[in-house]
């Protein structure tokens, strides 16, 4: 009968298995076998390995045997050697793959982030290959010396796209080296990108394809295609991240080894961006007076029973409802069913109107949303206009434009509801500042929220979320939200640093979170200078009790005020700015870091060149030199920008 589990060769036992032999093993020489016999007939022989009683034991025994059995011994002894040399091999093998495996696969992860998302996924990036075994350096755009680049054998790059086009603030300075002359060749390099961005805008996903772009130039080799993100980018990003897992085990030559993290672990909420938190709005307030031209609210956020922490500086993010005054008349425009049902993924199905109030976007038209429509519709004008060659009349076109704009104004359309909602992507949250500090206000979050509303191509539009704050919800009401944390925008680590913050209208929210912490904390803090503006004064200053108290109890050392519409001549901060410049700039001396929160279009980019005339200006630097002035104060996070 075989043994149990043992493998049967030839009809005798497998060596590599056991050691008990039936008969002669066919791949044993027989000469061999002789020769054993020999050896032990021969025990009487001096020096022998065996002591003087085993060998009189064996001497004893031998003559007793048969033939059979002395070939048989000779056999099992014989068969008993090579096994044993067999499983010293084995060990010797196993205990070199052991060692192998123990080397860490390196792998480089750079991030350039302006609101967090990328620094997200890299860190989501990290955790996995580090528990595939890869040893990971994962660092900021803005902390990686360029220079280091030609010791980098895997990169993944995870960068989002900010503006028009431009690279986000913490990837200014490595971009700016990676396309100049002075980059390495990397003919050794093997790297892949995650590009972010908004297919809404013109230049989508810019800053991921200019780095994929260049390290082909530079002769690097792609590990795996370039994804490119749109606002809802968790599945792609996952996509991505198991593709470049797979490249990277061929590109190794075998699969890495899971491994277990020792390190202490954090207890994390279970709400994310993936599974937001039903949150109780407690307070709904109008900061505006009487007779202003703007509506601000101030939104106070119960984050009782969730987990959630966040530190000033983060945003909090909203997944918002659309109006369903706007949705009623897309669904009557096309004359739809409300109440049928559509899929939006596998196992999720909802009724259409439903499903056009809190899932899909239809406030918001992209280039590639045009050019899916014009397979459902029979408009010979929606063909033309998505030839390639037209964008700029496409970018004319969707410029302040809705769906409702696109259903009515290119028909008839030649599809179900199924097929139409198929082709548009999902709502995205909406990220606000937040305007209060964790320690000051436990289980809470404030925003400030300006309400957006215009008028463009003959109808009245509205901002999705502001608008939902300003008009739709109320105390008792609940939002689904996220903390979206920003290490880009945080107060320095030295509480003694002085620091300068600029925030017109809402963007003076995370100013109002810094006050907030530094008068919690009561430790010694450095100097505080804040540049407030807005329209009027008595009834656009945001916050003025609480501004005014700061100033009064010594947490906010200085305040300049810029109301535009209270004079004949409009004054914004950055005149206040150049008013105070030597002041300012000696501030900047004495190691000040400077923050800027606000619209990047305008307000951040005045501002911005208002810095370089000051310090070229008071420091007498020319203007090159006052621009590197400033990069150095970047790149030692010393200049931080939360801009939209």
């Amino acid at each position: 009968m075989p043994l149990p589990g043992k493998k049967r060769v030839h009809g005798h036992y497998d060596l590599h298995k056991t050691k008990k032999i039936c008969g002669t093993p066919p791949h044993i020489d027989k000469q061999l076998l002789y020769h054993s016999e020999v050896v032990i007939l021969q025990l009487q022989v001096l020096n022998s390995p065996f002591n003087q009683e085993q060998a009189e034991l064996l001497n004893r025994i031998l003559p007793t045997l048969t033939e059979s059995q002395k070939f048989w011994l000779s056999g099992f002894l014989a068969a008993s050697h090579m096994n044993s040399a067999l499983e010293t091999s084995d060990a010797q093998t196993t205990q070199q793959l052991a060692k192998e495996q123990t080397i860490p696969k390196k792998i480089t992860i750079l991030y350039g982030s302006q609101t967090g998302n990328a620094q997200g996924l890299a860190k989501k990036a990290s955790k996995t290959l580090e528990g595939s075994g890869f040893q990971v350096t994962l660092t900021s755009m803005s902390d990686f010396k360029p220079n280091n680049l030609k010791k980098v054998q895997n990169l993944l790059i995870i960068v989002s796209t900010h503006g028009e086009g431009d690279p986000p603030d913490s990837a200014l300075t490595f971009h700016e080296f990676f396309h100049s002359k002075r980059a390495p060749k990397l003919e050794d390099l093997h790297f892949s990108v995650l590009a972010l961005g908004d297919s809404s805008y013109e230049f989508f996903c810019q800053t991921g394809k200019e780095f994929d772009k260049r390290l082909e130039e530079l002769g690097a080799t792609r590990l795996y295609p370039r994804f490119d993100c749109d606002v809802d980018y968790d599945e792609p990003a996952a996509e991505w991240l198991e593709g470049v897992l797979g490249s990277l085990g061929d590109v190794e030559g075998e699969s890495p080894t899971p491994s277990q993290s020792t390190a202490p672990q954090g207890v994390e909420s279970a709400y994310d961006r993936s599974n937001p938190f039903q949150a109780e709005v407690l307070e709904n307030i109008n900061l505006n007076g009487r007779g202003s031209d703007k509506e601000t609210r101030h939104l106070e956020i119960s984050l009782e029973g969730s987990g959630l922490t966040f530190e000033p500086g983060d945003s909090l993010g909203i997944y918002p409802e659309n109006d369903q005054a706007l949705v009623d008349l897309l669904i009557e425009e096309m004359k739809w069913i409300p109440e049928d049902l559509v899929t939006i993924k596998p196992g999720d199905v909802r009724p259409l109107r439903t499903a056009l109030l809190s899932h899909y976007e239809i406030t918001i038209l992209t280039k590639p949303l045009l050019v899916k429509a014009a397979q459902l519709s029979a408009s010979k004008e929606l063909k033309e206009l998505t030839i390639p060659g037209n964008e700029q009349m496409v970018k004319a076109y969707l410029d302040g434009r809705d769906l409702l704009d696109l259903v009515r104004d290119f028909t008839p359309w030649i599809c179900s509801a199924q097929e139409f909602v198929s082709i548009l992507r999902k709502i995205p949250a909406r990220l606000y500042s937040i305007s209060s500090s964790l320690a000051a206000n436990p289980d809470e979050v404030h925003l400030t929220i300006g309400a957006v509303r215009y008028d463009a191509h003959g109808r009245e539009r509205n901002g999705v979320c502001s608008i939902l704050a300003a008009e739709r919800i109320k105390p008792g009401d609940t939002l689904p939200v996220y903390i979206q944390h920003n290490e880009n925008f945080k107060l320095p680590q030295n509480p003694e640093t002085p620091i300068i913050m600029v925030g017109p209208g809402t963007g003076a929210a995370p100013f109002r979170s810094f006050m907030q912490e530094r008068e919690e904390t009561g430790s010694p803090q450095g100097k505080s200078w804040l540049f407030f503006g807005d329209q009027h004064f008595v009834s656009d200053f945001l916050y003025q009790t609480e501004w005014q108290k700061w100033l009064k109890n010594g947490t906010l050392t200085k305040m300049n005020i810029a109301f535009s519409r209270d004079t004949k001549q409009k004054v914004y901060v950055q005149h206040r700015m150049q008013e105070n410049s030597k002041e300012l700039f000696e501030w900047l001396q004495n190691g000040a870091a400077v923050y800027i929160c606000g619209d990047e279009k305008h307000m951040a980019h005045d501002v911005h060149q208002t810095l370089l005339t000051i310090i070229e200006k008071e420091g007498g630097m020319s203007r090159e030199k006052a621009e590197e002035y400033l990069a150095g104060m970047q790149q030692n996070k010393r200049y931080q920008r939360d801009v939209y």
